[in-house]
């Protein structure tokens, strides 16, 4: 009985070493990860001689504001106030965002809960879709807007974010998940495909939205529109500081102030939604 609790005491010693090990590990991958947002912020409050300097430093000696007045001079020459552009990435990320949740959720719930003609088909077509880069669909797209006569507006930047495969790939592996009975039961209370869809798959699913909604905020948000908007008035916020930064050495300041600007709404809805990504992740499938 001594020997066996020896033994299970250096199992648990080591359990506990391992678990050390890990943690250590971990913190650190984590560190090397941040390191690119860390130095993202500290640059942008950096003066222009320790922006320079060498070697690099990653923090800041002598924090200033002045890359952002600097930025917001620069900005004052401009046709509209940069609060336009600001408003403009605002109004089409959100909408955009809510508009494709709305429409991956419904046309997801029929594809994982119904059966119809063509159903393995469209399964098929919506994986491979998943391969190609979204810059095979860039003219496709411009001659439909085109088309349509909504080239330079905010449907031009909308309508292309609500049809990513992603979103309908993502709900739709989370809603298959869903038990059949639980469904049945419903429609035995009296329950329509209305009432099913709202009150009980889409509570199913608040993970697969979370990080829908992460993914398509970002990519919406980064989208500077230079082939679809050419008018000042409805021009985005990514688009008009991607112009700034062009202006070389003298504008880093400048360039790394509206790096930070850029960055901040990505990294707030992320850290709002993060917890449910992983869960998402492993329920639907995806690396």
């Amino acid at each position: 009985m001594a020997k066996k609790r020896i033994l299970f005491r250096q199992h648990l010693n080591r359990s506990r070493m391992g678990n050390v090990l890990v943690f250590i590990t971990l913190a650190l991958f984590g560190l090397f990860f941040m390191f690119p947002i860390i130095y993202a912020v500290s640059t942008a409050f950096k003066p222009m001689n320790e922006i320079f300097i060498f070697p690099p430093r990653l923090f800041v000696r002598n924090p200033t504001f002045r890359n952002f007045t600097q930025l917001a001079q620069v900005t004052t020459d401009f046709w509209v106030p940069l609060s336009r552009y600001l408003f403009n990435s605002i109004f089409v990320s959100v909408l955009a965002t809510v508009g494709h949740l709305l429409f991956a959720s419904m046309a997801a719930y029929p594809m994982a809960k119904h059966a119809f003609p063509g159903q393995k088909w469209m399964n098929a077509i919506i994986v491979m879709s998943l391969l190609f880069t979204p810059s095979v669909t860039y003219i496709p797209q411009y001659v439909v807007l085109a088309q349509l006569k909504i080239i330079n507006s905010y449907w031009a930047l909308i309508l292309p974010a609500l049809q990513s495969s992603l979103g309908l790939y993502l709900m739709r592996s989370f809603m298959a998940t869903i038990p059949k009975e639980m469904l049945e039961a419903a429609r035995i209370d009296g329950a329509n495909e209305k009432q099913i869809y709202w009150k009980i798959v889409m509570p199913n699913v608040k993970p697969a939205s979370m990080t829908l909604i992460i993914f398509a905020f970002q990519a919406i948000w980064n989208n500077t529109g230079g082939t679809m908007i050419f008018s000042e008035e409805f021009k985005v916020l990514p688009g008009i500081l991607s112009a700034i930064t062009a202006g070389g050495i003298a504008r880093a300041g400048v360039s790394s102030a509206a790096v930070l600007i850029l960055m901040l709404p990505p990294v707030l809805i992320f850290c709002l939604t993060q917890r449910r990504v992983i869960e998402t992740m492993s329920m639907s499938g995806m690396k």
